[in-house]
């Protein structure tokens, strides 16, 4: 099936193959890892223009800006607020409640995790956290991945839950105009049950061998928190912007406002904040030192990745599978639902799960005139819970994975991507098992 809007590409071949074989090419050299995944998406994001899949415009126009300006403005609200001292002091608190003790840390950081996405979104909660994870298992002595691995998956299922917690859900919420508690009452459940029994398999894997030694967590409690806070005027500057963007984020639909204007007007007031009782030189400095730490390889792999999807979606592939699911359904609805939930868990694990869903908001809509309203909106629970929890299984699946992935390759921590996809993908295909059980028994 060619899409109507290109009949060939370069050497007159068929534009879903040639975007197919680039889709399939920059996935297999992001796998190797053998050269920078931002390098790898770009060039990718490069060969389906030159190939004729898409064109510049088609190329721009593919691009999420509001992800995009999402991370870009909660980098940098946070490379300026770590500054504070204040992700010190957490990570201090944090292992002062359960004295120090690896397992309860990685419980209490992945339950922190869960709630604060659910509460506002998985990324803004992992540019958070990761940094404290990073701090405290550095002062414990002990490995940071099964932490990290830990906050991904946390951070995933707790955006599940409501609304504004993963941008799959902000598009289903907007589409179907269901509200916060809409999706708090009927997903909210499953992400919590989910959450629990995720963690009942990492004990297993990793927690019942972290150790710290008795000294180092003798140490860590001797640590006074108070004393992390090295800026006390810069952390209430940033506590005060980080509200007023958290506030945004809760009442973005009543403003009319979309997270990523609010994200970026919010680092440009603690930009200010930060630096207009500087000298012109000293501002420059503050600023480009800000601007240098801002996960430029995340942000622009991911610039890479939506054009790239952006050509197999314009080749028609997403909608050619879009149509394969009614087809395969035969129109029983139980199926359809069921089929929703799988397909888009494994696809969000693969592809990023914002062009998928996009793609699968008109055919749920579609099918209003074969199924009930309220069987649609079952299959909008389905669709969200496949996204969101789909995007555990690898790590470009969802935004917050790569984040967590840049931070901890900057600290020198990095997370591979074929170890994690080997350990994720069966515990993300358990947290959809959950979820179909959960399908089943309330609505089906």
């Amino acid at each position: 099936m060619t899409h109507p809007a290109t009949a060939e590409a370069l050497f007159g071949l068929s534009p879903l193959v040639v975007s197919l074989a680039i889709f399939v090419l920059t996935y297999a050299v992001i796998v190797t890892e053998k050269i920078n995944r931002s390098v790898v998406a770009l060039l990718g994001a490069g060969l389906m223009v030159f190939a004729g899949v898409l064109n510049q415009a088609e190329a721009f126009h593919g691009i999420d800006l509001n992800t995009i300006s999402l991370l870009t403005g909660m980098m940098v609200i946070v490379a300026i607020t770590q500054k504070s001292g204040v992700f010190q002091y957490v990570a201090i608190k944090a292992a002062k409640v359960v004295k120090a003790d690896p397992w309860g840390l990685l419980v209490m950081l992945s339950l922190v995790t869960a709630v604060f996405s659910a509460l506002l979104d998985n990324v803004t909660t992992v540019l958070l956290i990761a940094p404290v994870t990073l701090l405290i298992t550095d002062a414990l002595r002990i490995g940071p991945y099964p932490y990290l691995f830990s906050v991904i998956f946390a951070s995933n299922i707790g955006g599940t839950a409501t609304l504004i917690g993963d941008p799959p859900n902000i598009m289903i919420g907007s589409a179907a105009k269901l509200t916060f508690n809409d999706f708090l009452i009927n997903v909210g459940p499953v992400a919590a049950v989910v959450m629990a029994l995720t963690l009942i398999p990492i004990y297993f894997i990793w927690g019942r061998k972290l150790r710290a030694a008795p000294e180092d967590r003798a140490l860590v409690m001797t640590f006074n928190e108070r004393e992390s806070i090295t800026d006390a005027r810069l952390l209430k500057q940033a506590l005060f912007v980080i509200a007023l963007v958290i506030a945004g984020f809760v009442f973005a639909h009543a403003l009319g406002q979309e997270p990523g204007t609010i994200a970026m007007f919010g680092a440009a007031l603690l930009l200010l904040l930060r630096v207009y009782d500087k000298k012109a030189e000293e501002q420059s400095h503050a600023i480009h030192h800000t601007f240098g730490e801002v996960e430029w390889i995340t942000i622009f792999f991911f610039v890479g990745l939506f054009v790239v999807v952006a050509g197999i979606e314009k080749a028609g592939a997403l909608e050619l599978l879009a149509h394969k699911i009614v087809e395969w359904t035969g129109g029983n609805f139980t199926a359809t639902a069921y089929t929703i939930l799988w397909v888009s868990a494994v696809l969000s694990a693969v592809v990023d799960n914002i062009p998928f869903v996009a793609t699968m908001i008109p055919v749920i809509q579609s099918m209003g005139n074969v199924f009930t309203p309220e069987q649609i909106d079952i299959l909008w629970w389905a669709l969200s819970l496949g996204a969101c929890l789909g995007g555990n299984g690898t790590l470009v699946g969802a935004s917050a994975n790569l984040v967590v992935a840049g931070m901890a390759e900057r600290a020198g921590q990095p997370v591979r991507f074929l170890p994690f996809m080997l350990m994720a993908f069966p515990l993300m295909l358990a947290s959809i098992a959950v979820s179909s059980v959960y399908l089943w028994i309330r609505y089906l």
